[in-house]
């Protein structure tokens, strides 16, 4: 699975690239801090994937806490045939500390 650093996706994002930002968090952490992703919480995931396929040409980056939940959304979605989907390597802990 591939992973994108907290930097690199800010500079992404800064440049105003097209990327698609889901967070997979529970909605109490998604109220305290995010970074504009959709909410999509990692038990739903699956349930989204019709619409996600639509995204093919875009990189799709999962963030959660600390990058654990974002990878697990990543091979749950491999699995559904997904594969343009980056997960934020320490999620939302290293975007703070960066």
């Amino acid at each position: 699975m591939k992973e994108i650093t907290a930097e690199a996706l800010k500079k992404r994002l800064d440049s105003g690239e097209d990327i698609v930002l889901i967070d997979v968090r529970e909605p109490y952490e998604h109220e305290e801090f995010n970074i504009g992703g959709e909410l999509i919480p990692l038990a739903e995931i699956v349930s989204h994937a019709e619409r996600l396929k639509e995204m093919e040409g875009k990189d799709i980056v999962f963030y959660c806490r600390s990058g654990n939940r974002s990878s697990m959304a990543q091979k749950m979605l491999a699995v559904q045939g997904i594969k343009n989907t980056l997960s934020l390597r320490g999620g939302m802990n290293s975007w703070r500390d960066m």
